[in-house]
């Protein structure tokens, strides 16, 4: 991934949020990254004409949050004609079937459901450090 995508994580638990980010650092990723505990924050951010402008971005979201649902905030970037490009990992607990097919519908490019167990945890965060390594994010138009 180039040093200039923005990665942002919406993630209300603190504990995932550092784990996330310490095994993404693990895997050489040194991309800036914006933690936000809850929707409207992030979507506040993403939304600034400076962050649009400035582009690209790439998203980790957790679907259950404190004030909105992860989905919501899916739906509004993929109905935005500037940030519909900006690649959507999906990283939350549900693994329900029909959760997930909702996220491919509504545009996310991954869904990672998280292990319960720590070390699954962190492992599968290390895989996805790994493959954020190789990815190339669109510029935002």
């Amino acid at each position: 991934m180039t040093e200039a995508v923005t990665i942002v994580m919406v993630e209300d638990d603190h504990g995932h949020a550092k784990l996330i980010e310490k095994n993404i650092r693990r895997a050489n990723i040194n991309n800036e990254i914006r933690h936000f505990a809850d929707g409207n924050s992030a979507l506040d951010y993403m939304f600034e004409a400076e962050v649009r402008g400035n582009g690209p971005l790439l998203v980790l979201l957790d679907l259950n949050l404190p004030d909105m649902q992860g989905t919501d905030i899916l739906q509004r970037l993929k109905a935005d004609e500037t940030l519909k490009r900006a690649p959507v990992v999906v990283l939350t607990t549900t693994d329900d079937k029909v959760e997930i097919q909702r996220c491919y519908d509504l545009g996310c490019s991954v869904y990672i459901t998280k292990p319960v167990d720590y070390e699954n945890f962190a492992a599968a965060i290390r895989q996805l450090g790994l493959f954020l390594s190789v990815i190339k994010a669109p510029e935002l138009e």
